[in-house]
């Protein structure tokens, strides 16, 4: 690939991120639909604190305002980590693009409010709605598996909006005539080494 390709395919890939990122925020079967939120767990009492990593739910995306949306259980360990550093990272993997995306976020958390209300009205006729109904935190043991009808034992929902503010997206292409990488943030779009 030319240097003037190159730097054409640059300029014009932050647009073709996000264009893929609203799909993914729609397209159930779009691969950016479930990345890697990767937290800090302030929790772990090692010396030396582990990564917290888990797989989300891409729900919408605002490209006006460069935000993604996760719904979650309120009780989850990662609000908690979220609410006690809100900077975290989310990795996107894409097998028919061949295109990894590393994103910077710092998080907005939301368990009450108007937009809460107004998102819970539409979760609560999925089929997930039971989970934010249960009786039990996420990972909590399960005192008896074969009464599942125990866990839909509360009134209020546990329910959370996550509100990922993109800093920085890394943004990397495995071709095999040249790999190519970028940084965009608010500065512009800076090709890198890849």
């Amino acid at each position: 690939m030319s240097t003037d390709q190159n730097a054409s395919t640059i300029i014009n890939i932050e647009h073709d991120i996000w264009r893929q990122l609203q799909r993914a925020g729609v397209d159930k079967h779009h691969e950016w639909r479930s990345p890697v939120l990767v937290t800090n767990d302030l929790a772990d009492e090692e010396s030396n604190r582990w990564p917290a990593a888990r797989t989300v739910i891409l729900r919408c995306v605002y490209l006006n305002t460069k935000q993604l949306i996760f719904y979650t259980d309120s009780r989850s360990p990662k609000v908690q980590q979220l609410l006690a550093n809100p900077n975290a990272m989310l990795v996107f993997w894409s097998k028919r693009l061949s295109w990894q995306l590393r994103v910077k976020v710092t998080f907005n958390v939301q368990t009450e409010g108007e937009l809460v209300e107004k998102t819970w009205v539409v979760v609560k006729q999925s089929p997930s709605a039971g989970d934010y109904l249960s009786k039990q935190a996420p990972g909590e043991p399960l005192i008896n598996i074969s009464t599942l009808s125990d866990r839909m034992q509360i009134a209020k929902p546990c329910f959370a909006i996550l509100t990922a503010n993109v800093i920085e997206i890394d943004w990397l292409a495995l071709n095999r005539a040249g790999h190519q990488r970028a940084k965009i943030n608010a500065q512009g779009c800076q090709a890198l080494a890849p």
